[in-house]
């Protein structure tokens, strides 16, 4: 009768045995904390370095524009035997440093004169809706001396790190719309009336 009570509590005896020893094991621990830090950690990771290549985007495309809209200023662009508004893509293109290959085709630049003096005009003049974008309703209108010219850039970044889309993409299809502007007076380069509101 004894025996058959022992036996009879074996299974549960050796299954609270495999627990212990199971609980107590640590083969394999550090592969398994690994996989559940692991993919957080690389998700931070990325994000960082996402978040850094926009800032650096941003901080090109600023500078590029502010370049060649002082060239528009000084008349400089003006003067010369290339003024179209491909030919001012080009020119902020060449300036855009390492972005500069396939620049032509993520670039839209857009350029307005205002009339004398109406900062008011130019003040609700308002970048697109990154949603709605549409590079056809741009202008170009790089005006004459002591014009009031306003100049935007904007350039489609396409974004890498899966979840952090959410937060940068603005228009849509996993890519952010990067934007600069510079605002100024056309210096007085020649004596050639101004050319006054346009577009």
């Amino acid at each position: 009768m004894l025996r058959g009570s022992f036996a009879a509590m074996a299974p549960g005896r050796s299954h609270s045995n495999f627990i212990r020893r199971f609980a107590r094991a640590q083969r394999g621990a550090m592969a398994v904390e690994f996989a559940i830090v692991a993919f957080p950690f690389l998700l931070l990771l990325f994000g960082i370095v996402e978040l850094a290549l926009v800032f650096i985007v941003s901080m090109t495309l600023e500078t590029a524009t502010g370049d060649a809209a002082r060239m528009i200023r000084t008349g400089e662009f003006q003067s010369g035997g290339s003024t179209s508004k491909t030919d001012f893509q080009t020119l902020v293109c060449s300036k855009m440093s390492w972005l500069s290959t396939g620049c032509a085709g993520k670039l839209t630049v857009d350029v307005k004169t205002f009339a004398i003096d109406d900062f008011t005009a130019m003040s609700t003049s308002g970048t697109q809706n990154p949603l709605t974008f549409n590079p056809a309703v741009t202008c170009f209108s790089p005006g004459g001396p002591t014009d009031v010219v306003l100049v935007r850039t904007y350039f489609e970044w396409p974004l890498f790190t899966p979840l952090l889309n959410h937060a940068l993409v603005n228009m849509g299809n996993g890519k952010r719309l990067v934007t600069a502007v510079a605002a100024f007076r056309n210096e007085p380069y020649n004596s050639t009336a101004p050319v006054g509101a346009g577009c």
